[in-house]
């Protein structure tokens, strides 16, 4: 999945809880989140308001939020394993090892895996 796939489907399933994220989905989906921030700081900058990036990091929580949810689902976590965010450090650290972890092979309770689902089978070759 490349940056522009990740960022539309994110932005299309923003309130989407429920179902599982791709690593790719994920990663390309914080990293248009920073562009944005820096971005919008150095524009409220600019123009003299400052409160700029914050509006946007707002627009942007549902979005994040659900991806990162999905993330975990991804692996075979509950989506309340997010949560640990709020623990400062240790829980930043554990939350980022998992989200770079490889998804959980097969389906699991939250859905079919999506890296098995976007290819498909290979085809299978014709009898000689």
């Amino acid at each position: 999945m490349g940056f522009m796939d990740a960022v539309k489907a994110v932005l299309t399933n923003y309130v989407g809880f429920s179902g599982r994220a791709r690593r790719s989905e994920y990663w390309w989906f914080v990293l248009f989140q920073v562009i944005v921030n820096v971005v919008f700081t150095v524009i409220g900058n600019v123009i003299g308001f400052a409160q700029l990036p914050n509006l946007v990091a707002l627009a942007l929580l549902l979005p994040g939020l659900g991806v990162a949810i999905r993330r975990m689902h991804d692996i075979g976590k509950s989506g309340w394993w997010v949560l640990i965010n709020l623990i400062p450090i240790v829980g930043w650290i554990v939350f980022i090892v998992w989200a770079a972890k490889d998804s959980q092979p097969g389906a699991n309770a939250y859905g079919p895996n999506p890296k098995e689902s976007v290819g498909g089978a290979a085809p299978a070759m014709p009898a000689v």
